[in-house]
């Protein structure tokens, strides 16, 4: 996940999904409960949310494990500033037996066997997406690329040697809005990731009894996001899927196209509000009235796009690249996954 990134309070109500014996998530248990012993293994911005809620909810019976390599790491952060013990990743064995209970959140590591099996009640994960759908290590930005209607948040065992296979202890669904942007979702899960991880906590023993093997024959994939899936390739997408592909992965990467030899990031876009005569995938052409460039597509569709970064300039509003760089590139044409001019 994205720590750093500044992301919009727009959480939804989300709908619980059919399990057996789901039951209402509950906040700190009162009486003489004490909760485990915890040992919390994340990095990020949505480690963060359920390290604030276990904190709250066990005290001093917690301890932080994350990685030194990122000044910007607000786990990190948020234990020293509450003085809570701290360790550094890798850490040695031996220490799991001073808790109950291995908790993981966007932590990023395979967790090594002896890891694993030194907590008395093995390490649970929260994952954002409703395992088995999105295994890996970007659920929220292939659920919205896809397109899926819904998503949620799964409490899975860890299980040694891969990622994402354990046990399913606890789930919640959450309807995805036609038009979220990633960082609105994000939020979402990791605030909802956060309360069902303390219900879970607070029920560990019923959990762990009542735990469900994930259905393998239902798997599907979400690996990491590499440079490859910002590449537009004008011919193959429809405008609507790359503003879908956009909102998947704003706040974190920009898609890209070429443009005489050069990279291009597409900084912001929007769908057309009207009906454009059509242009060849790629072709591109300057609307002086909405000050906006306009970008054939596949399937015959249209893409504006307002702002865009040129590969070593600033930031540039469509009237400057169309001053800049079209009016001096009206008799090229271009190939495949580059932008072509018919001003």
């Amino acid at each position: 996940m994205f720590c750093g990134q500044s992301l919009v309070n727009n959480f939804y109500k989300y709908k619980r999904k059919v399990w057996q014996n789901v039951r209402p998530i509950v906040q700190r248990c009162k009486g003489t409960y004490h909760p485990p012993k915890i040992l919390f293994f994340g990095t990020d911005n949505f480690s963060l949310p359920s390290l604030q809620a276990l904190h709250k909810n066990c005290g001093d019976r917690l301890g932080v494990v994350t990685s030194f390599k990122s000044p910007a790491n607000c786990v990190r952060s948020y234990a020293e500033k509450e003085k809570l013990p701290l360790q550094k990743w890798p850490i040695d064995p031996s220490l799991c037996l001073k808790f109950d209970l291995g908790v993981v959140v966007s932590f990023g590591h395979l967790i090594p066997a002896n890891i694993i099996s030194g907590f008395p009640n093995g390490m649970i994960n929260v994952h954002a997406s409703l395992l088995p759908k999105w295994r890996g290590a970007a659920p929220i930005i292939y659920a919205i690329m896809k397109g899926d209607a819904s998503t949620g948040i799964s409490i899975m065992k860890i299980e040694p040697h891969r990622f994402d296979i354990g046990d399913i202890l606890a789930q919640r669904e959450v309807p995805i809005e036609p038009n979220v942007f990633m960082p609105d979702l994000h939020a979402s899960l990791a605030s909802l990731g956060a309360d069902l991880l303390v219900d879970t906590v607070n029920n560990l023993s019923v959990r762990l009894k009542e735990a469900q093997p994930q259905d393998i024959t239902r798997a599907s994939y979400a690996p990491k996001i590499t440079s490859k899936i910002t590449e537009v390739v004008w011919s193959e997408l429809s405008a609507s899927e790359i503003y879908t592909r956009r909102r998947a992965l704003y706040g974190y990467k920009n898609l890209t196209t070429n443009f005489l030899g050069k990279q291009v990031q597409l900084l912001e876009l929007r769908l057309p509000e009207k009906e454009l005569p059509v242009q060849e995938p790629g072709a591109i052409s300057y609307q002086r009235k909405a000050r906006s460039l306009i970008i054939g597509c596949a399937q015959q569709s249209q893409l504006e796009v307002l702002q865009l970064r040129v590969e070593g300039r600033k930031p540039m509003s469509a009237q400057d690249f169309n001053n800049g760089f079209l009016k001096q590139a009206r008799s090229l044409s271009f190939t495949e996954n580059k932008l072509a001019s018919t001003c």
